[in-house]
């Protein structure tokens, strides 16, 4: 292998190296604003309304162990669309149940 193509190699190493850390960089910053809306989504009067309606559903029990449901667990989550999750894919859970559902 000559000194140039030896260069080429070199070259080619680092854009690819600096091109995957952007990547890297880049879907950690979305991660982070995707968090941050959710978080903000979770406060929001949409968000609650929602939750009551689900609560309701389940006449404010557990769909796991049948006891009192505190709180409301997604089965899936809308990843590119938070907030517009279908009400079929939240369960009421009581606290217990969703610790352990994470």
């Amino acid at each position: 292998m000559d000194f140039q193509s030896l260069l080429t190699l070199i070259f080619v190493i680092i854009v690819a190296i600096g091109l995957f850390a952007i990547k890297c960089w880049t879907f950690s910053v979305r991660r982070k604003e995707r968090r941050d809306y959710y978080r903000s989504y979770l406060q929001s009067d949409a968000w609650k309304r929602k939750r009551y309606v689900v609560l309701k559903r389940d006449n404010w029990r557990c769909v796991y162990c049948g006891a009192k449901a505190t709180e409301v667990h997604h089965l899936k989550y809308a990843k590119n669309n938070i907030g517009k999750e279908p009400i079929e894919w939240l369960v009421s859970v009581c606290q217990d149940c969703h610790k352990s559902q994470h």
